[in-house]
């Protein structure tokens, strides 16, 4: 959430980032229903100085008829309070309504564009993979290896769900411990998060409801919801809380179920495991000082680029547009691995890394407490460390062999105890 204040002073400049996200919120309207509130606040406290002044005359000495005077003068005010009181919290509702629908400022840099295609090419580690044969795509190995049952997933829980078997499981595994315990060399403190996260949190990372177009799965009558990331619960643990301030930067990794609709997603390329509706990722999330805020974002894109280096899988880093930011991301990095089974071969998103500054941390109430004595909000980011299901495609895909083999990159023999997986037909 945007200051409102800063809404007000910069209000062509918000809504020109409005309008270069591609989003919808009116900027105009919480500029009124801020001036509307401090009004409102305004009158109130004249009726509490009003309030104040009486009690202070009812001290002194009267006579019969002043103090019944000062009584029902003072039953006045307090009717006056209460509906003074009861229509500014309509105005901080409204307000509060307005004011999370305006998207984060975007970095300068940030390009402009209204979806990934216009994303800015910033960095590439390897070339992508050829082959002295015809490839398969990670469906068809999956299939031809015994790996992965969509059709199976299909019948007990519906589309885009899926079995992993056999080595998969193992490989799965491996790629978490591979990824873990290079977090753990940058000192990263591990979480195990849970699945479910009440509505209020979700809102307050940035998760805005969408109607239809929402990928979150609400549970009726609770108020809760499946998480999509650990960047909700993760974000959401340090709620309301004041953390002091030599113990910035924290930097926390969770490991966690992820739960998408996928709603309005027609028409991108979801095949296999690219989009299904549930997957484990090992995410990434960071509470900082605002000055540390930029370092620490390079340092979770690195950190992104040493596990797919690691892992030997081209990839490239893009600079990700406006339109494609979210609401909450000052800035963006997304890293695409090379598939060669993606339409013949084409750069898919493995991973991404915001920076989403003190947006998150004023919706939540993050604060830490400056030298100067005063609470200030921490700036929030988030980065994934690796999405097991994408992992799955990248590394099925670009480590095939002729035989209808996989060899298993060097880093993940140790945690899952085989270094190839062998093709069923031989």
């Amino acid at each position: 959430m945007l200051d409102y204040r800063f809404i007000k002073d910069n209000l062509e400049a918000v809504k020109a980032n409005i309008a270069a996200r591609n989003m919808n919120a009116d900027a105009d309207l919480v500029v009124a229903l801020f001036d509307k509130r401090t009004a409102l606040v305004t009158e109130l406290q004249a009726l509490q100085t009003k309030r104040n002044d009486n009690a202070k005359a009812m001290k002194s000495k009267l006579s019969d008829d002043e103090r019944t005077k000062l009584i029902d003068e003072g039953k006045a005010i307090k009717d006056e309070i209460a509906q003074a009181e009861a229509v500014l919290a309509k105005a901080e509702k409204e307000l509060d309504e307005a004011g999370r629908l305006i998207p984060n400022m975007a970095h300068p840099d940030a390009p402009v564009g209204k979806e990934d295609k216009d994303n800015t090419e910033v960095k590439r580690v390897g070339t992508p993979t050829t082959f002295s044969f015809e490839p398969k795509d990670h469906v068809q190995l999956g299939e031809a290896l015994d790996l992965i049952d969509f059709e199976a997933g299909t019948k007990v829980s519906g589309v885009k769900f899926y079995y992993l078997k056999n080595e998969a499981v193992f490989l799965e595994q491996a790629l978490i411990m591979y990824a873990l315990n290079i977090l753990r060399k940058h000192g990263f403190t591990p979480f195990i998060t849970p699945d479910i996260a009440k509505e209020e949190i979700l809102y307050g990372i940035g998760f805005n409801p969408r109607g239809k177009e929402s990928n979150v799965y609400n549970i009726e009558e609770e108020g809760t919801c499946l998480v999509a990331t650990a960047e909700i619960t993760l974000g959401g643990y340090h709620k309301d809380e004041i953390l002091p301030k030599e113990k910035l930067p924290l930097l926390y990794c969770g490991l966690s179920h992820c739960f998408r609709r996928e709603a309005g997603a027609a028409g991108q390329f979801s095949k296999g495991l690219y989009r299904v509706h549930q997957f484990n990722k090992l995410e990434m999330f960071v509470y900082c000082l605002p000055e540390q805020s930029d370092a620490l974002h390079e340092q979770l894109r690195q950190i992104e680029e040493e596990i797919f280096t690691g892992l030997g899988i081209p990839f490239r880093v893009v600079d990700t547009c406006t339109g494609d930011l979210g609401a909450p991301a000052w800035r963006k990095w997304d890293l695409e691995a090379w598939m060669p089974g993606r339409n013949g071969g084409e750069w898919g998103e493995v991973t991404s890394t915001s920076n989403c500054t003190d947006f998150q941390a004023r919706r939540l109430n993050v604060r830490y407490k400056d030298d100067d004595g005063k609470n200030k909000f921490v700036h929030m980011l988030n980065g994934t460390a690796i999405a097991l299901s994408r992992a799955m495609i990248a590394l099925l895909e670009n480590c095939q062999q002729a035989d209808g083999s996989i060899k298993i990159p060097a880093p993940l023999v140790p945690f899952c105890g085989f270094d190839v997986i062998k093709s069923r037909t031989l």
